[in-house]
């Protein structure tokens, strides 16, 4: 819903501000008093192409504001939601401006926006009826949804998208698969050799850690060889004749001596017996190690050898012997499930010819429940149509089936993601003339009046609750222009209408009723816009009788008119 709107020099507007409620919005005022130039600034603000020429003559820029309320609408929220943008007390803030140098800006809740994205945003809350543009009635990508809203089938058609998205995404693999036969060829071959070279080498986690340290051994045998002989000879033979082991014997005998003597060296005997004790352990282990040690040039050449060769590796498949090993039950899984491709194949192609059966079961259920729908749809925006001064005008809800594609048993339909359907909404305004699309009606008043027709039925369904008519009473009058009107007030009772009208009948019916005119100081014009009440809006609707805003009898025929028609507030 259009909450506010703020226009500042935009053609004839210098500044204008008005706040907009629920129900129908009705403006009214003089030929000629700028009341298209408003709806043109909505729609500018709505995303419609403009130019320089909207500027206010002497300004730099037109710039059109609007706030909108998307409390009640989840499909405008999720698309504010799906850009990062939120919603402000379910409010959104829309500005679109253009500069004498042609440069124009829009902006989405102060965050600058592409004008194909503010078009998209409004065209989910706000539908402006009676010019080509900004138009969802007349784009037949609609009609699809319009049905599918009537027929109350969203839900179901919102579960189909997944299936049919589900059963793209198999063949898409499969036929991946299929075009991919001789690069799967070479990557078997690789895979095989790959795997057959990591297997053959039989490597073990920890190995080269193992091998390395082995290889330090062999390598410098000699060095530790003479290193441990030399800490052995310490111990057992010192300068003279005797070493460390015999030195420590003689200090045991004498500490026993003295501590028979006195007491207190019992300690220091005691220490002397472990350190000898000690290193005799020492001794006998050296003794062993040395006996032990040995040299075997093959093996230290093997060692070597097989540290190459797990380098080699690790250069290939991975940074350790680890990922060489994760590398080898990746590649062997992969080459598995390529072996048997030819296997798999077949499965694969009776699984997705099992979805596509369920897929097309699907569509068609889907199709037959909108050919019921459209039935009854087009039926009850005829009846209305006909009201609305073309009595003689068919409104066609077409259901169609996209070209047929061949198949082994015949054509097929065409599915796609909302089924095998086609939907159009075509009309006949006139006796003798063929159905046409909506977009090829000429008169705007005429596709005002079906947009309002077919809003009327779908009140209930459409999450659009902003309604814009232009032009909807153009060439009617008498009882057409009351069912105009009665249209009018009744779609005001579920969503937000503005609507520009000429007609006194239509005008008495508004829930909230503004004047457009001009105002001409300083030999320059400008649009204004009031909100009209009591004797004001009386004078107002005895002009569009009369002609005369001031003969008391037309002012009394309008007051008459507003307590009947209208929420007269007196006055």
């Amino acid at each position: 819903m259009l909450e506010e709107l703020t226009v500042r020099d935009f053609a004839l507007i210098e500044r204008l501000s008005v706040s907009f409620t629920g129900g129908l919005n009705l403006l009214t005022g003089e030929t000629g008093a700028g009341k298209s130039l408003l709806v043109g600034a909505i729609g500018f603000l709505l995303g419609a192409k403009a130019d320089t020429g909207v500027i206010r003559t002497g300004a730099e820029e037109s710039l059109v504001t609007g706030v909108l309320d998307v409390s009640r609408n989840p499909e405008a929220q999720e698309w504010l939601r799906s850009r990062g943008l939120e919603p402000e007390d379910g409010r959104v803030l829309v500005r679109r401006g253009i500069k004498s140098n042609g440069r124009g800006s829009a902006y989405i809740q102060n965050q600058s926006a592409l004008r194909s994205d503010l078009a998209e945003l409004t065209s989910l809350l706000v539908d402006l009826h009676g010019q080509h543009e900004h138009q969802s009635l007349l784009l037949p990508e609609n009609h699809r949804k319009l049905l599918d809203r009537y027929a109350r089938i969203e839900d179901e058609v919102l579960a189909f998208g997944t299936r049919f998205a589900a059963l793209s995404a198999e063949k898409r693999a499969y036929e991946s698969a299929l075009a991919s036969e001789a690069v799967r060829g070479r990557e078997i071959e690789f895979l095989r050799f790959a795997v057959d070279e990591i297997s053959k080498a039989k490597l073990r986690a920890g190995e080269e850690a193992d091998l390395e340290a082995e290889e330090r051994l062999l390598s410098q045998h000699e060095r530790l060889f003479a290193a441990v002989e030399a800490a052995h000879g310490a111990l057992s033979d010192g300068e003279g004749g005797e070493g460390a082991l015999a030195s420590l014997r003689r200090l045991r005998s004498g500490l026993e001596t003295a501590q028979a003597i006195d007491p207190a060296l019992s300690d220091l005997a005691r220490r002397s017996d472990d350190a000898f004790y000690e290193l005799e352990d020492v001794a006998d282990s050296l003794r062993h190690y040395i006996g032990a040690l040995s040299f075997d040039p093959a093996r230290l050449e093997n060692v070597e050898s097989r540290l190459a060769d797990i380098q080699k590796l690790k250069k290939k498949y991975g940074a350790t012997i680890e990922d060489v090993l994760a590398r080898l039950e990746e590649d062997s899984g992969r080459l598995s499930r390529l072996e048997t491709w030819e296997e798999d194949k077949g499965e694969i192609e009776q699984r997705i010819a099992a979805m596509e059966g369920e897929v097309l079961a699907a569509a068609l259920a889907l199709s037959e429940k909108r050919k019921a729908a459209a039935s009854g749809l087009q039926e009850r925006i005829e009846a209305i149509v006909r009201t609305l001064g073309m009595p003689s005008a068919k409104f066609f809800a077409r259901v169609g089936r996209k070209e047929a594609e061949a198949g082994l048993n015949g054509p097929r339909p065409v599915v796609g993601p909302y089924g095998v359907d086609e939907v159009e909404f075509l009309i006949a305004p006139n006796p003798g003339e063929s159905a046409k699309p909506l977009a090829r009606i000429a008169s705007g008043g005429e596709l005002s009046r079906v947009a309002l027709a077919a809003k009327t039925v779908l009140a209930g369904t459409d999450s659009v609750d902003c309604l814009i008519f232009d032009e909807v009473d153009a060439g009617i009058g008498g009882e057409v222009a009351v069912a105009v009107g009665e249209h009018l007030k009744e779609l005001g009772k579920s969503k937000q209408v503005l609507c520009i009208t000429h007609l006194a009948s239509i005008a008495v019916r508004a829930d909230n009723h503004y004047r457009v005119e001009k105002d001409v100081s300083g030999g320059r014009t400008t649009t204004k816009l009031s909100r009209m009440e009591g004797r004001v809006r009386a004078e107002e609707i005895a002009r569009m009788l009369a002609g005369d805003p001031r003969e008391e009898a037309s002012i009394a025929h309008a007051t008459e008119l507003l307590r009947k028609f209208g929420n007269w507030q007196g006055g």
